[in-house]
């Protein structure tokens, strides 16, 4: 497969902005620095920040196993998500293929960026259908998401079948891979080197506990970040962002800590959910999340907010009617969630 074929014509001869910051790399010199138009007075922040995150690139590339040459970072995935958009698809003429139920952003973009959605429902257990997936592109299908760990449904998708469509999409697949790190399946990531049309994006925002400094990460081939590097905005990470990033990612430990209290937390819940009598199904977990058939979705989703606990009513989405998604809390929310059920 020829990835350049694949992207918009212009993208294929767009030139980067150069920012101070990309002509002299080395900030840490000692040098009187008069060629950004910043402020001289220190603020600590009155300087640009670094345009290619050097250092928490390093640190990133360490701890996930590939080079730095294959991240990309953006302000949050989202920002991440759009900017394969805008490289890979033609507006009012290309378009991607969505597996409802599944993350909405995939459909608020395309129609952002002017791309038609192909929608093919997974199948009862959540899983991707393969062939009616290989029957709905055409020459003008682009790209092709596949959140696993899959939000709402909470599961991760069967490798072989992935590995299918890695093998006969003629475009880009996007392995979204937000819940990973609650996963017991293996990253998508350390088969990148396998599968030149593979893009595999990441957060700092769920395991992290960093939702609020908005991180996204992109794992590809040296060829696709190379291309998104020339059309990402030159200072879109901020240097508040990078530094509680690289702080975070120095304490994985505390982290691996904290994703397993998580996961203790969520058997626990949904061992006390399959108490509750108005509970009919709890499906299987591979998430920070569980999904959660109800008898009345909007009614329980109602009574809860009364006592003062918000979930999300998924009841609108395809193949989850009636379902509720709870996110797994502290122990004391968790405590308070199952009481507060009970008591309904």
């Amino acid at each position: 497969m020829n990835i350049e074929n694949l992207l918009r014509g212009n993208i294929r001869t767009i030139k980067a902005y150069s920012s101070a910051r990309d002509e002299y790399k080395d900030t840490s010199a000692d040098m009187v620095f008069i060629d950004a138009n910043e402020n001289p007075f220190q603020t600590n922040v009155n300087r640009y920040p670094d345009p290619k995150q050097s250092k928490l690139k390093e640190r990133l590339a360490e701890i996930k196993g590939v080079n730095t040459s294959q991240i990309l970072l953006g302000n949050g995935s989202d920002e991440v998500l759009d900017l394969l958009f805008r490289a890979f698809c033609e507006p009012n003429c290309d378009n991607i293929i969505t597996l409802p139920p599944t993350y909405g952003m995939y459909t608020v973009l395309a129609n952002l960026n002017a791309i038609e959605i192909q929608s093919v429902l997974l199948d009862d257990n959540f899983e991707p259908q393969v062939e009616k997936i290989l029957n709905a592109q055409n020459d003008n299908s682009k790209i092709l998401f596949l959140c696993s760990p899959n939000n709402p449904t909470a599961n991760s998708f069967e490798a072989s079948k992935v590995e299918e469509l890695l093998n006969r999409f003629k475009g880009i697949v996007v392995i979204d891979e937000a819940y990973i790190d609650f996963s017991i399946q293996e990253s998508w990531v350390c088969r990148l080197n396998e599968f030149p049309n593979l893009i595999v994006t990441q957060t700092l925002s769920k395991a992290y506990g960093l939702a609020g400094i908005r991180l996204g990460i992109c794992f590809a081939s040296e060829f696709i970040i190379s291309v998104l590097n020339k059309i990402k905005p030159p200072y879109n990470v901020n240097q508040l962002t990078q530094d509680s990033a690289l702080k975070r990612l120095n304490d994985v430990n505390k982290v691996t800590q904290e994703v397993n209290s998580i996961l203790e937390q969520r058997k626990v819940l949904a061992d006390e959910l399959s108490k509750v009598s108005f509970v009919d199904k709890i499906y299987p977990s591979d998430a920070n999340f569980l999904l959660v058939k109800v008898d009345d979705a909007n009614l329980r989703y109602s009574q809860l907010i009364k006592c003062g606990i918000v979930v999300r009513n998924r009841t609108t989405q395809p193949l989850s009617e009636n379902c509720l998604r709870f996110t797994i809390g502290s122990e004391e929310e968790n405590r308070i969630l199952i009481k507060t059920l009970n008591q309904l």
